[in-house]
């Protein structure tokens, strides 16, 4: 190493703090715009591709964006019921499959998905563990599910109150795990996957109960009138569906009139896509259908559009730094006026000074740079993986 650029090197050594501090600012301003847009456009590329791979879906009026991000993403509140006849309507066209979505509840934190075994199928879920959800009662817990309640098959899990004084709302259900599902890197590892009609029991709007006309519920039993029996308080209603139970279980009313938070409609063919969305154009019609890949484009063109004013005042920052950086390397020059003359006594030509200096700014940026490529690779290696962590949880 010769002269000058040893010298370089060991006043950056000695200087650790400014070096650092301008290493780590260069850093960032080369690093920011790149790795923003990386993410930005990572987690566009995996929104539009969980939207593009759902046809369409049918929900109550309301937010279309809500209702998307509910039913694909189990990332928003719940959207407002609709009657389970949505999903008998969708089929009796025969123009598309309808599958059923009910989203309300939650159990430690993961979302309980009520829906049909035609779920599995369309999104292309494998048991990895177990064996699909065949009673009611049981459940299909996602990948990143199971790994966070540490459950695998024959375990139970409770479903959460909706709130902390929850006293006479939601049915507190202990649920059997009849499988895990294999990983998918979607919303649907983070999910727990229930029959819907387990979502209704979960709901209140089924139950189990002794049998009134068992010796043993007597004393639970008010009042007797021909065929009916009305029972008091005292009347021991199960939490858990188990085989011995189980004939208990029952509803009350026309199912036809049980919610579902959405219905996921799977045309047969691009005619009946179109037909399908016609019918749904009445003014008075109490329910939307909506195309999720349409709703997502118009989200993410807002963000891209944030993204080009935030990218904006990230370069107006950029250049303020690199001026603010340069002025450091000034002063630092006047401030090291003495140390220069010393130099020149010394023998040292002006132009081993001058490729002293030039030196402690090249080896700045040379850091920097380096070191804003290995973030953007990591960026890149990484970003899909974080973007679906974030997503998810």
């Amino acid at each position: 190493m010769s002269g000058p650029l040893y010298l370089a090197w060991r006043y950056l050594a000695h200087h650790r703090a400014k070096t650092a501090i301008l290493v780590t600012a260069i850093t960032l301003i080369a690093f920011l715009p790149i790795g923003l847009n990386q993410l930005v456009s990572e987690s566009g590329r995996q929104l539009a591709a969980r939207a593009q791979s759902t046809p369409l879906l049918v929900g109550e009026r309301g937010s279309r964006l809500d209702l998307v991000l509910a039913s694909l993403y189990f990332a928003s509140d719940p959207p407002a019921a609709m009657r389970y006849a949505e999903a008998e309507r969708v089929d009796a066209s025969e123009l598309a499959t309808a599958i059923p979505l009910h989203v309300r509840f939650r159990a430690r934190g993961h979302s309980v998905v009520g829906t049909t075994l035609e779920y599995l199928e369309f999104r292309g879920l494998r048991v990895a563990a177990g064996r699909p959800m065949a009673v009611l009662g049981e459940c299909l817990v996602g990948a990143a599910a199971a790994r966070d309640l540490e459950l695998s098959p024959g375990d139970t899990v409770t479903t959460s109150p909706e709130t902390v004084f929850d006293l006479a709302g939601t049915y507190r259900l202990r649920m059997r795990v009849a499988g895990v599902l294999a990983p998918s890197h979607t919303p649907d590892d983070e999910a727990i996957f229930v029959d819907v009609k387990t979502a209704w029991v979960i709901e209140g709007l089924g139950h189990g109960h002794q049998d009134v006309a068992s010796p043993g519920a007597s004393s639970a039993v008010l009042k007797r009138e021909d065929d009916r029996v009305t029972a008091n308080a005292s009347l021991v209603e199960y939490n858990e569906i188990t085989p011995e139970n189980l004939a208990s279980f029952h509803f009350h009313g026309d199912l036809a009139e049980h919610p579902v938070s959405a219905v996921l409609a799977v045309p047969r063919d691009e005619k009946s896509r179109v037909l399908l969305l016609g019918r749904y154009t009445a003014p008075d019609e109490a329910v939307q259908i909506v195309e999720p890949a349409a709703v997502m484009d118009d989200l993410l063109a807002t963000v891209f559009t944030v993204r080009r004013y935030v990218l904006a005042a990230i370069a107006l920052v950029s250049a303020a730094t690199l001026v603010v950086a340069g002025l450091v390397f000034l002063l630092s020059v006047r401030l090291r006026r003495r140390e220069i003359e010393t130099l020149h006594k010394l023998g040292a030509a002006r132009s081993h000074v001058a490729l002293m200096l030039a030196a402690e700014v090249v080896a700045v940026i040379a850091v920097a740079g380096a070191l804003a490529g290995v973030l953007t690779w990591l960026s890149g290696s990484f970003g899909g993986a974080a973007i679906r962590a974030f997503l998810l949880s």
